[in-house]
């Protein structure tokens, strides 16, 4: 049995209180680790190491931050067979998706180090003679980032990259559920070398640290992914102190399919967008409107790739999707295609908790003969159930599409240029995906509208969210006007 520790002002320790987490093994149901519950003073300590740290470390020239990213991402790729090990036994996650996680992971840190030469600020031309204006782009201070479980991995540098580079320190609170691969990332963190304070990781209930993380008078912003319900009580915490917060939340993303699309590859796509990681994907296609011209055909081809979906032990490279994180999520998702059934909608395929009584899992679904009011439509899924509606007209399936609390990502499938460019005007997401599967890029922009969040991550604008605005009036040659 494993037991972890934090990693705090460049040392690993144990919670003083000696309360520990368990870890399950959501393929086996198996406890595989111990972790600490952080009591709030171990907590603060993590701040206020960061808070050290933070002035010597933006004093450094961010190429030099780079280069510590660069060596992170060194040792990553070095360990990366033990690092999608870890992911794959405490999230259920395909060995193979873990292995992509961990490599994105790596390049990623590369690609944020890249920016050290890069970011700026302005010059403005002034209203009056003899004077400049200047922006200058600077750290915000000490950052702490809230993980979610289901790409912990890539989350973890997702928010650590970008504040460092800029300058700033951070405090990360890893998810109760996957805490074991950051525990990993902190050894390597430690073995480059990076200077104490720097990164701090910190564990335990949300309720703890996650509220001190989100509204301590020291911290000048905080990330989160996870529930819009928990994002509430972060920006509740954050709203005490003013403090900057960054927010990805749930997704219910739409999936449109035209009589005109190719439905091989729109078959293709979207499912594998709804199984990728067992269905447990913010941005995966949650819901699909397919055009009634095309909707027989569409949907037996998807029963048919649906059913093909092998499930299982997710170390076998042979599955195509492991376990749900826990039995609650199992519950979940039954209890929605069940009320659906109950409602009248047909269950093509699918539809039943999985006959492997070892873990977790829940079979490949495919739903019909739902309408844009039903569950199904309406609420995060979060599991590897595919509902599918049919619409007539292009306004019906936008309509339908934007009719949502959420509005992370958005899809459509069409080989009609005018109507791939009406998408990109009124589908209101932060994403849409044409003719693809819907996966971001790390050079893009990862943020949604309504209540999908508030601010993003990835390329220049999410690298910009660590950065604050200071504005300097110069004027000068005095003599000449005195």
């Amino acid at each position: 049995m494993r037991t972890y520790q934090m990693y705090i002002d460049g040392a690993f320790v144990s919670s003083k209180t000696d309360k520990t987490i368990e870890v399950i093994n959501p393929a086996t149901k198996k406890v595989i680790s111990h972790i600490p519950a952080a009591s709030n003073a171990e907590v603060e300590e993590a701040i206020a190491s960061s808070k050290k740290a933070q002035k010597a470390w933006e004093a450094l020239p961010a190429v030099e931050r780079g280069n510590y990213l660069r060596k992170i991402a060194a040792e990553i790729r070095a360990n990366a067979k033990m690092l999608a090990e870890t992911i794959t036994e405490e999230q259920g996650k395909i060995i193979s998706l873990a292995t992509v996680e961990v490599n994105f992971t790596a390049d990623y840190l590369d690609y944020m180090a890249e920016w050290a030469r890069r970011y700026e600020g302005e010059i403005v031309q002034s209203d009056r003679p003899n004077e400049n204006i200047f922006i200058f782009k600077q750290a915000i201070g000490v950052t702490s980032g809230i993980l979610p479980w289901n790409f912990p991995f890539f989350l973890i540098v997702r928010k650590l990259a970008p504040a460092l580079i800029t300058g700033n320190t951070i405090v990360i609170k890893a998810s109760s559920e996957t805490p074991n691969n950051a525990f990993e990332f902190a050894k390597l963190a430690h073995k480059v070398g990076l200077p104490k304070g720097v990164f701090n990781l910190v564990s335990g209930s949300g309720g703890t640290v996650g509220n001190t993380l989100a509204g301590h008078k020291d911290i000048g912003m905080v990330s989160f992914t996870g529930s819009v319900d928990t994002g509430v009580k972060i920006m509740e915490a954050a709203s005490k102190n003013i403090i900057k917060v960054n927010l990805e939340l749930g997704g219910k993303a739409p999936a449109i399919v035209c009589k005109d699309a190719n439905l091989d590859a729109a078959v293709n796509f979207i499912k594998n967008s709804r199984v990728i990681n067992t269905g447990q994907v913010c941005n995966c296609a949650e819901r699909v409107y397919v055009q009634k011209d095309v909707v027989e055909s569409f949907t037996k081809k998807m029963v048919e790739a649906m059913k093909h979906v092998t499930y299982g032990n997710p170390m076998d490279t042979k599955v195509d999707m492991g376990p749900l994180i826990d039995e609650k999520a199992v519950h979940n998702i039954d209890g929605m295609v069940e009320r659906a059934r109950k409602s009248g909608a047909k269950v093509l395929t699918g539809g039943h908790i999985g006959s492997n009584k070892d873990g977790f899992y829940y079979e490949p679904t495919v739903v019909t003969d739902l309408n844009q009011k039903s569950e199904l439509i309406q609420e995060e899924i979060f599991g590897p159930v595919l509902p599918i509606v049919t619409f007539d007209t292009l306004d019906e399936a936008i309509e339908m599409a934007n009719d949502s609390d959420y509005g992370l990502t958005s899809s459509i499938y069409t080989q009609n240029l005018d109507i791939a460019m009406r998408a990109c005007r009124e589908i209101k997401f932060g994403e849409t995906y044409i003719n693809r599967e819907n996966f971001e890029a790390m050079q893009g922009f990862h943020a949604g509208f309504r209540k999908s969040g508030i601010g993003g991550a990835d390329g220049k604008h999410g690298l910009e969210e660590y950065l604050a605005t200071h504005v300097v009036y110069l004027q000068y040659d005095l003599k000449k006007n005195f």
